[in-house]
């Protein structure tokens, strides 16, 4: 009998796909805010992986119609969960904390323009002139963003404490910065993956992957932690986090890249920011200043210089 891959969806769908998972991407990054206030964050994320697994233990059979892991595939599997679950979950968990809803919206405008640099680095793509001006304009965003003094406001805070949240959202954004990294880096190699293995095994292998590292410290801030007073409407906004971080964003963005290039996809990360900014602005009462919106404008200028298709030669007589 002969193994085959599973189909790859029609373009458009993919390409829904795609947008709608970094639209999940988007708004658990922002409502991951309240959560890191209520939780430990290594016990916020110890949690999310453990209800990611219980609502997928089918996902982590093999179909019949797959073709074997091999060794390679399953060190890229570890590695997928290692940076893109483990290490990013860390980092936006921390870095949130740290920061503002939209001070990370605007941040993780970057990812389309690290995703690209990261497929030169590791995938031999070519880096254009055009991509590389993405680049520089995502950075000149990105620096714009971190001189502008008045994301504080969003804190609400004055005298020492507003000292101390000047002091400590540098260290946020820098914490949102190496989740971009992460999340690029978890671009990349899910585009390897998806040739070989279901985006649902995928979805399933790399969450407990996640799990499985997130254990000793989950148990340890689990140990001394006093469950009873988390308000039910935390609990609830758990279920939804866990469920669109480690399920739906993931089986959604591995099916899309099932069809959808790599460097392609990079440009509906760009509803990762916008989410996350939406949801600061409509639903945590933060602000968007005049700075911001222009640091907003450089990044997304970025983004659309770095995914757009290039223009196809004419084809001389």
């Amino acid at each position: 009998m002969t193994l085959k891959v599973v189909a790859a969806p029609p373009l458009w769908l993919a390409c829904v796909f795609l947008a709608l998972s970094m639209s999940l991407v988007g708004s658990y990054v922002a409502l991951s805010k309240p959560l890191a206030a209520a939780l430990p964050v290594f016990l916020l994320a110890w949690l999310r992986f453990g209800i990611g697994a219980l609502a997928m233990p089918h996902w982590l059979v093999k179909p019949a119609n797959e073709v074997p892991m091999s060794r390679a595939t399953k060190k890229l599997i570890f590695l997928e969960s290692f940076l893109g679950n483990f290490l990013f979950t860390i980092c936006m968990l921390f870095g949130v904390s740290l920061t503002t809803a939209v001070s990370a919206g605007v941040i993780l405008a970057a990812i389309p323009a690290v995703v690209a640099l990261l497929s030169w680095v590791f995938l031999r793509e070519r880096i254009s002139r055009r991509v590389a001006l993405a680049i520089v304009l995502a950075a000149l965003g990105i620096g714009l963003f971190s001189l502008s003094k008045s994301e504080l406001s969003a804190h609400a805070i004055q005298g020492p404490d507003a000292n101390l949240a000047h002091k400590t959202s540098w260290l946020g954004n820098l914490l949102v910065m190496g989740a971009v990294v992460c999340e690029a880096a978890y671009a990349v190699i899910g585009k390897k993956l998806t040739g070989t293995v279901s985006p649902k095994r995928i979805t399933a292998l790399i969450n407990l992957w996640g799990f499985a590292l997130m254990t000793p410290m989950g148990l340890y801030a689990a140990w001394a932690f006093d469950f009873s007073g988390v308000a039910i409407p935390i609990w609830l906004l758990l279920v939804f986090y866990a469920l669109a971080a480690s399920v739906w964003t993931v089986w959604l963005w591995m099916t899309g890249l099932k069809t959808v290039p790599a460097s392609q996809a990079g440009v509906f990360t760009v509803m990762l920011p916008i989410s996350a900014a939406a949801v600061g602005v409509l639903v945590l009462d933060e602000t968007l200043t005049g700075m911001q919106l222009l640091a907003f404008g450089l990044c997304l200028s970025g983004v659309v210089l770095a995914t757009l298709p290039a223009r196809a030669k004419p084809v001389k007589a």
